[in-house]
């Protein structure tokens, strides 16, 4: 399958690429620099030049697939006009991307969050959370979701808030950056709320298995940990870093606060059972005793 992904550079992306490649795919990705476009020939795909905002590039690159997995996003939550920002310059590429798609029956894969449930694990059977700061983008998935009734075969990876590779990325590397800058590592509330992991390596194979198997208008979780308490997450910061652990206000996160202090376990049952998917890769608290000093 020839596939058009988007953030394709990053930390899941480049997983992505490499695992569609060694599985016999050919993979065209979009690349909004010189250096992005160098990085994905060095991967050994082919680049497309252009941004998440450049909507006929998208379409362009739609066009020339078999299907498409879409990851990139702006990543600032600094403010909470820039994740807003954000939220709105993914909601139209999926559109645009889905219009190109209509009536095609190609796969359609996005990136979306696991939903917060209170008092259990979260499933793939609950909908997606679509009320706080990053809101939109389960209402924007919700949408994309629906074009499997206009012939897209469009599921969504539900990602937890932590995706890592040698102690790097998601939420945990917000809180490792945070305690570098603040000389303390830092955990919101009493740190007993929960997140999920998952190392990029084996996310990246899932979403492989739903580009090929998926039925449309389905969602998987990629899920490894179910839960981690936050508070043991920056222990492990804190010890690597040489620094003490202790709670801190949530505001100290920006706009991410409210979402760091939440307790939001998630279970992938239902997807290892029906596409045989199965981590191997270190999990998040191994993964972490990788952070430098």
């Amino acid at each position: 399958m020839h596939v058009f992904i988007t953030g394709g550079t990053g930390l899941i992306g480049s997983a992505v690429i490499a695992e569609l490649l060694g599985n016999g795919h050919t993979v065209l990705a979009l690349a909004r620099s010189d250096s992005s476009a160098a990085a994905v020939e060095t991967a050994g795909a082919e680049p497309l030049r252009g941004g998440l905002a450049d909507l006929p590039t998208l379409r362009a690159g739609a066009a020339r697939a078999d299907g498409v997995i879409h990851l990139a996003f702006s990543n600032d939550f600094s403010t909470p006009a820039t994740l807003a920002a954000g939220v709105a310059e993914e909601s139209a590429a999926l559109a645009a991307l889905g219009e190109e798609l209509i009536d095609s029956d190609r796969p359609f894969i996005t990136v979306s969050g696991t939903p917060v449930v209170p008092s259990r694990a979260s499933t793939e059977t609950d909908p997606p959370s679509t009320d706080g700061p990053v809101g939109g983008r389960g209402r924007s998935v919700t949408s994309m979701l629906e074009l499997a009734s206009r012939g897209v075969r469009t599921a969504a990876v539900r990602l937890p808030r932590t995706v890592h590779n040698e102690g790097k990325g998601g939420f945990a590397g917000v809180l490792t950056d945070a305690a570098r800058r603040n000389g303390v590592s830092g955990y919101p509330g009493d740190g007993t709320q929960r997140w999920p992991a998952v190392h990029a390596l084996d996310a990246a194979v899932l979403f492989r298995l739903v580009l090929e198997k998926a039925p449309a208008g389905t969602a998987w979780h990629a899920v490894a940990d179910e839960g981690d308490a936050v508070r043991d997450i920056a222990a492990v910061i804190g010890r690597r870093l040489g620094l003490a652990a202790q709670a801190v206000p949530p505001e100290m996160f920006g706009p991410l606060g409210p979402i760091f202090a939440t307790d939001q376990p998630s279970s992938s049952a239902h997807t290892r059972q029906a596409l045989g998917w199965q981590p191997r890769h270190p999990s998040l608290l191994e993964d972490l005793e990788n952070i430098q000093p």
